[in-house]
């Protein structure tokens, strides 16, 4: 049948699972069409394509359907409301960001404890009178607005912030006056990949040409990334065209100033052709350069610019050094060979680099674990940095002549808290500590190290109450990610305390694909040895079932995005492994994922099915092309969100279709589509529920009978 034929005369009947299903879940019957691609290595049927079109009201009632059924199951869950109950008690606590400081202002985020956005405030000096700046609260009835930033200018008299509705990644960028907070007419729309840099009475940013059809801007590829500069009080179609380059559409190109605002810095990103770095050119805007002048034309490496030092740039890049050095550029004289290295190669990879207070501080990952080094601006050591422990550390921003810095520190048992530290003394002091509503000492973390399929080193971290037994019944959550040089790090999450809690047992692999050990790390988990990401999942579950952690009964696996795809494959390659499998905003159609807004930039980690090697090694793993008929997949639940257009739902929708159709046990395959949302939860009010929804649907599936306190019922 005609594809419009089938979705203008499409109904939703009920189709009924396998006699075997306990459960006896009835699905929404999902149509299919006679659409077939070819690819360089052969036909692949795509019988679900229409579930692509996000706009479609066959779509939408299929959606809808489809969460009538999910919502059925997860609120027939006995435990679900009172699990919803103690996340929210978990979640209720202040929390704050790190101090933003400009001139005499300081901004901080703060988060009363359910407030779906944190709250931003301006006061003078670290010591000032804080009052309201914005509060993204009040921008939406349901508070999915957020807001990021600020941005503030040299003088310190404005400050930019960036505006996205529903978890979309469409930005808007705004100005406010300082410190007032009065709202200046401006309007920056389209924009995505981008960041605001400030010059003189405006400032550099990126956007795509407005959507021919708005109402698929979700959902359609983003091509032609542009850079303007626009002047404060003109009109967003005055704007003047800084770079663009229309013969390369599938190129990000961003642009920073200095901040002393000698330069603008231009970098381009070629990653829709499969390169992993980005070339780099500068203008010196104090000479009143109005061309680009070239440092690195290539895309073989990255280069990024720390900060200048006087006409000097201070650049991080691994060229030449896989896990990444720092160097001086002089822009008069930009060939490599005229470099100077200032921090050498180390074993341990760079994080992150920034310069403050006539210094550097280098953020170093030694086994997913952050160490901070403080440097002069020649390379002479000055001291590492005293952390209180293993976990991940960020922050050490600010000016050229501040004489004191901010960072944060979490780990998987402690909360982020803020530290000052004095640069000239090294010596760090409690900025701000997080006082919460439960104790998290109770808990333990491990890290181990197995060895995975091809003989490879692997570590994770084993999260669990103190004096968890080895009896192999442990009720246990594997999380992972492995892609995109992205570092797994350990991390605080109140919401996951509801799950150690009750006794579950956390587990955080370091999967190759990730930059936890540098560019061979991550190069080992790409493109065509993407399997290698799998195998070391698959390796680590068989380690805890091995060394009585917990067995195949007892297992969940969690991913999202790029975890998503990760949690999709193992599923589809050891169905058996695995009693719960939750893939969220996952990456399901590796044979199309570069025909939807940005997902063409992804090239440069997965490859690509147009050419007959990626069809090759992408078909072989790609989620929802080795969903097999008939086979006992595990309890899965699939999430996803309408306003998701990073990694838009169409995957999860076929994904979630073809389980459905295929699923031969007797376990329930349900997908929970969440409403203005996008990828991610979009408020505290959405994480809530999303957590709680997947928390008790894993539990359940793993046999616990979580003790929690009994909800009230409604009088």
């Amino acid at each position: 049948m005609h594809r419009q034929s089938i979705l203008v005369a499409l109904t939703f009947g009920l189709m009924t699972a396998s006699s075997a299903h306990a459960q006896r879940i009835s699905y929404p019957a999902t149509a299919k069409v006679d659409h077939v691609d070819t690819y360089p290595g052969g036909k692949v049927a795509d019988p679900y394509r229409w579930l692509e079109d996000d706009t479609a009201s066959a779509v939408k009632a299929w959606v809808e359907a489809q969460n009538k059924v999910t919502f059925a199951q997860l609120e027939a869950i006995p435990f679900r409301a009172a699990l919803k109950t103690r996340l929210t008690t978990l979640l209720d606590y202040p929390r704050e960001g790190l101090p933003v400081r400009r001139g005499k202002w300081v901004f901080v985020a703060r988060n009363s404890g359910l407030q779906n956005q944190s709250v931003w405030y301006v006061q003078e000096g670290l010591k000032g009178d804080a009052k309201v700046y914005i509060d993204p609260n009040v921008l939406s009835p349901d508070g999915t607005t957020r807001v990021s930033g600020p941005i503030i200018n040299k003088d310190a008299t404005l400050a930019a912030h960036t505006v996205s509705q529903a978890g979309s990644d469409w930005q808007e960028i705004q100005v406010r006056q300082l410190p007032s907070g009065m709202l200046l007419p401006d309007r920056i729309r389209w924009v995505k990949v981008s960041g605001v840099a400030w010059w003189k009475n405006g400032f550099f940013y990126s956007r795509y040409p407005t959507p021919g059809d708005t109402t698929k801007a979700l959902s359609t590829k983003n091509e032609d990334h542009r850079v303007y500069y626009h002047v404060l009080g003109t009109a967003q179609s005055d704007d003047q065209l800084v770079f663009a380059d229309a013969q390369h559409p599938q190129r990000f190109h961003t642009v920073g100033t200095s901040d002393d605002e000698r330069y603008a810095i231009l970098s381009v990103s070629d990653r829709g052709q499969g390169h992993d770095g980005n070339a780099l050119y500068v203008r010196d805007l104090s000479l009143g350069e109005t061309t680009w002048r070239p440092i690195v034309t290539s895309f073989d490496h990255r280069v990024g610019v720390v900060d200048n030092d006087g006409a000097t740039l201070i650049g991080s890049t691994n060229r030449g050094a896989p896990n990444e050095r720092i160097v001086r550029i002089d822009p008069l004289k930009p060939d490599e060979a005229n470099w100077k290295t200032i921090v050498k190669e180390r074993p341990e990879p760079i994080a992150f680099a920034s310069a403050v207070g006539g210094h550097l501080f280098v953020g170093y990952l030694k086994d997913a674990s952050t160490h901070v080094e403080e440097v002069t601006l020649t390379g002479k050591a000055v001291r590492a940095v005293a952390l209180p422990g293993i976990g991940t550390a960020s922050g050490f921003g600010g000016e050229f002549g501040d004489a004191d810095t901010f960072f944060s520190f979490s780990s998987f048992t402690a909360p982020p808290t803020a530290y000052r530290l004095d640069i000239a003394s090294g010596k760090a002091s409690v900025f701000h500590k997080t006082t919460l509503p439960f104790d998290p000492t109770r808990f333990e973390t491990q890290q181990v190290f197995f060895t995975s399929k091809d003989g490879t080193r692997v570590p994770m971290f084993i999260v669990a109450k103190k004096g968890m037994k080895r009896d192999g019944q442990n009720p246990t959550l594997v999380y992972g990610y492995g892609g995109f040089n992205i570092s797994l790090t350990p991390g605080f999450s109140a919401a996951r305390m509801a799950w150690l809690e009750q006794g579950g047992v956390y587990v955080q692999v370091t999967l190759r694909g990730g930059g936890e050990y540098g560019d061979r790390w991550h190069q080992a988990g790409m493109k065509e040895k993407k399997q290698n990401v799998f195998d070391d999942f698959i390796g680590a579950a068989e380690w805890l079932i091995a060394n009585r952690v917990t067995n195949s009964k007892k297992l969940a696996m969690q991913g999202g995005s790029n975890g998503g795809l990760l949690i999709g494959a193992v599923m589809t390659q050891r169905p058996e492994l695995f009693a719960v499998a939750i893939p969220e905003v996952g990456v399901m159609d590796m044979l199309r994922f570069h025909k939807f807004t940005i997902g063409w930039n992804w090239i440069a980690d997965y490859g690509s099915s147009d050419d007959a090697e990626g069809y090759k090694y992408l078909r072989a793993y790609s989620p929802l092309h080795n969903l097999k008929a008939g086979t006992a997949y595990p309890a899965t639940l699939v999430t996803t969100a309408d306003h998701d257009d990073r990694v838009v739902p169409a995957h999860s929708f076929k994904f979630a279709a073809t389980l459905q159709a295929a699923q031969g046990g007797d376990q329930p395959t349900l997908i929970r589509i969440e409403t203005r949302s996008g990828h991610g939860a979009s408020s505290v009010t959405k994480q809530i529920e999303e957590a709680a929804d997947v928390y008790s649907f894993t539990m359940l599936h793993l046999g616990m009978k979580p003790a929690l306190p009994s909800t009230p019922k409604a009088m």
